[in-house]
């Protein structure tokens, strides 16, 4: 079975691909992880048994491949937006799994994949997809970092607070530790439970519980003290304080 994996996260790609041959250890799987890199690889190859896309590429979103390409094989499309899900479904969709899923999601979507009949001359159809069967956002329970050559995860109720640096984005633990994830800032509100974590501003996403004090200034603005610390001041804009006191009055 040959299986394209269209992610732009390394990580993740990792992980799926290990979940691919756990549900089936002979799969032959190639990894792209950009729009262009598609176009080429379609332009040189047959289309593979399974095309597993992730929505948003570093170049582009996925859906816009099909609109170039005629292609045939059936897709399960990955992803952590669920407001693309019509769209997806409007090709030769299997699955439209959100993130983060598990084994037991993937088995289900294969289980799917080979109870259906596809060919080159008939492509089933599933743009009837409705409303009522859009799936339920799931958060983030967990997320994949690398320490020196391994890979471990850190449980969401491990994490106090995601920061920005110039274009890398940290996650810090409860214990104070930081790791290089592979996601952005923007990436990260869309993953997690809003009622725990916080944009504070362009660079801070914080959870609730690791807010230690907040300072009012006389500008408006509120200086934030997280626990662990953080080494440089943080501040909240005082157009953002309405809305950030509304989030802790929860």
């Amino acid at each position: 079975m040959n299986i394209l994996i269209l992610e732009d996260e390394v990580l993740s790609a990792e992980h799926l691909s290990n979940l691919l041959r756990q549900h089936n250890k002979n799969a032959q799987i190639q990894t792209l992880d950009s729009l262009d890199g598609a176009y080429s690889w379609f332009l040189k190859n047959p289309q593979p048994d399974l095309v597993m896309a992730d929505i948003h590429l570093s170049d582009g979103l996925s859906l816009d491949l099909f609109q170039r390409f005629n292609i045939t094989s059936p897709v399960i499309f990955t992803t952590a937006y669920e407001q693309y899900a019509i769209d997806a479904f409007k090709v030769n969709s299997v699955d439209y799994l959100l993130k983060p899923f598990n084994q037991a999601d993937l088995s289900k979507a294969m289980r799917k994949y080979q109870s259906m009949s596809f060919s080159a001359d008939k492509v089933e159809s599933f743009s009837a997809y409705s409303e009522s069967e859009k799936p339920q956002k799931r958060y983030k329970n967990r997320f994949l970092v690398k320490v020196g050559n391994s890979i471990s995860f850190k449980n969401i109720d491990e994490i106090a607070y995601f920061f920005a640096d110039d274009k890398i984005v940290y996650l810090v633990g409860t214990d104070g530790k930081q790791y290089i994830i592979d996601y952005r800032l923007e990436q990260l509100e869309e993953l997690i439970d809003q009622q725990m974590f916080y944009r504070i501003n362009r660079k801070f996403v914080v959870n609730i519980n690791a807010i230690q004090r907040l300072k009012t200034l006389i500008n408006s603005r509120l200086q934030v003290f997280l626990k662990p610390n953080f080494e440089q001041e943080i501040f909240i804009s005082k157009e953002r304080v309405s809305e950030f006191k509304h989030w802790l009055d929860q």
